[in-house]
């Protein structure tokens, strides 16, 4: 059997998420950044919160816009 093959694990590694929220939890990578977590997703929170980062969102209504536009024209 091969020996080092499992990467070193760190029971206290630190997660810092992008509301500021910091916690320490068992893993592979001593700090660990993320962009959501359960005090700051939209689905725990109860608020809507877009992250839209190339645009999509207001493509989207611009489309949605335009074909109300037309069949209110016909």
């Amino acid at each position: 059997m091969k020996t080092n093959t499992h990467p070193q694990y760190y029971p206290n590694a630190k997660f810092k998420c992008a509301c500021g929220k910091t916690w320490a939890m068992g893993s592979t990578s001593e700090e660990t950044s993320i962009s959501i977590c359960a005090n700051c997703h939209p689905f725990y929170t109860g608020t809507e919160k877009i992250v839209d980062t190339r645009g999509r969102v207001e493509k989207f209504r611009k489309r949605m816009e335009k074909a109300h536009s037309k069949t209110r024209a016909k």
